[in-house]
């Protein structure tokens, strides 16, 4: 049995039948990790000896009876949670060797849950970026064609998951981070509804943005890493004190008379062709399986791109300003403080400090309201276009990204092109509303297409089974990258 070929609830239902032990699968991860991660790229850090060691805790709390949801299954956490005892830098240089004291809720959970962590993936530094071209250590490659990128900031999560260096991922999603990678590399990612799951021991970039999401190959595989994630936790001030319902009982595959809004914004000019017609193609599938289509308006979306440009680098150069050689990180010495401060700040990258600059600018006496409050405002519209389309359909589906991967190297002089890859999926959090991505087909070249999904608040369990209907009605998930 190749055990890295099975997916994570496949794998969960061989050792529950007793068919495989955590230590051999995460012995099979682990040596896989060490054949192809050298060209691949995605994990900054391996804690292989940490990962066995609790492989073999699990089979033996398994032989004593126990059988936690994801217990032995090991899984990936992207390099902007906080991880007792390993080293956590957020992809930067800034943060390098800084080692927490304590695990992020979300990684508290899955370790609750029984799972195995293989170590920390690759990010965009302090998750900026679409491309994971902006890690202070190295670029990831995607797992479908090295020359192309994984998508971003989350690229090496959802890279390790396609190319099977990993059954799950944590990943965390500000304006697409972890939909557009799921889409490039052609697994499942979830954004969950903002405060669905704590961000508690996250680095921060946006705060009102930012939010924890898991990585799947499957489906299934997807909401069972969420299952565990989601819930509340006071030490957030932003997390939802709500009940989390049985997400994998809802996976029933039945969405007949369902309404399925498409935004007619979200198929504009400049699409690639090739994503316009799977998209299209899915939702002809969905309506096969009883789902009625309609055509709905989100009439400020074009001005989605411009207001999260303004909030998150307000919210990431005061979340940032705490860097400073002081508490974190590196501390390059200078003469005086200043000069300290100087020294160590130019360890940030070139993405970080465009995002600083102009978040400062943004919050600066003078054009505070023309900018950051005016962003505001329109934020406000957009989120009131999502209830208005909410109250005529159940879900809303559209491409997750207008293209597919790009090449290595193609948009870095480009920050514009590089911010639009991202134009179709931003709208969610700013809405605070809940998206994921799955797998709808592949351009000419083999590169994934990602169908993307729109739930109203907390309404995950809804978009869950929609795109578990559809994966259920087609081949996509079934294609492996490096095969």
């Amino acid at each position: 049995m190749d055990l890295t070929a099975l997916t994570l609830t496949e794998l969960r239902d061989a050792l529950r039948r007793g068919k495989t032990t955590s230590v051999a699968a995460t012995q099979a991860m682990l040596d896989r990790i060490v054949a192809i991660d050298n060209d691949i790229k995605s994990y900054l850090t391996v804690t292989d000896e940490l990962a066995l060691e609790q492989a073999d805790q699990a089979d033996a709390r398994r032989a004593q009876g126990e059988d936690t949801p994801l217990l032995g299954i090991p899984v990936a956490v992207k390099d902007i949670f906080c991880t007792q005892g390993v080293e956590t830098t957020a992809g930067s240089q800034i943060l390098q060797g800084f080692i927490p004291p304590y695990d992020a809720f979300a990684v508290q959970r899955l370790k609750e849950a029984g799972a195995v962590i293989l170590g920390k993936t690759n990010t965009d530094e302090f998750a900026m970026g679409s491309s994971t071209e902006n890690s202070g250590y190295f670029t990831t490659r995607n797992p479908w064609n090295l020359e192309r990128v994984p998508g971003g900031s989350s690229g090496g999560s959802a890279a390790a998951v396609a190319a099977q260096m990993a059954y799950g991922a944590l990943g965390t999603d500000t304006g697409g981070s972890v939909r557009q990678p799921a889409s490039f590399c052609s697994v499942v990612g979830l954004r969950p509804t903002y405060g669905r799951v704590s961000r508690w021991g996250v680095v921060a970039f946006a705060s009102s943005l930012d939010q924890v999401g898991p990585f799947g190959r499957t489906v299934a595989d997807c909401t069972a890493m969420f299952q565990v994630a989601a819930g509340y936790d006071p030490r957030d001030s932003t997390s939802l004190d709500a009940p989390v319902p049985d997400y994998e009982a809802a996976l029933t595959g039945d969405i007949r008379g369902l309404r399925v809004g498409v935004p007619r914004e979200y198929f504009i000019e400049g699409i690639q062709p090739e994503v316009a017609m799977a998209v299209r193609a899915a939702l002809d599938r969905l309506a096969e399986l009883g789902a009625e289509i309609v055509t709905i308006s989100l009439p400020h979306t074009r001005y989605a791109l411009p207001v999260y440009y303004l909030i998150a680098p307000a919210e990431a150069s005061a979340n940032l300003a705490r860097y400073d050689g002081v508490r974190y990180g590196p501390r390059l010495e200078g003469a005086t403080l200043l000069e300290t401060y100087r020294k160590t700040r130019a360890l940030f990258g070139q993405e970080a400090k465009r995002r600083i600059m102009l978040g400062t600018y943004a919050l600066s006496a003078g054009y505070y309201e023309a900018y950051y409050g005016r962003a505001l405002k329109v934020r406000t519209l957009i989120k009131n276009d999502f209830l208005q389309a909410f109250e005529q359909v159940d879900v809303i589906a559209a491409p997750t990204s207008p293209t597919t991967a790009f090449k290595i190297g193609e948009r870095a002089d480009d920050p514009l092109s590089m911010y639009l890859a991202d134009v179709f999926t931003l709208p969610v959090n700013l809405s605070a509303s809940c998206g994921l991505s799955v797998p709808c087909g592949f351009d000419s070249q083999r590169l994934p297409i990602g169908l993307q999904l729109i739930g109203n608040t907390l309404q995950e369990a809804t978009i869950l089974n929609v795109a578990y209907a559809y994966e259920q009605a087609t081949e996509w998930h079934k294609q492996l990258a490096l095969s």
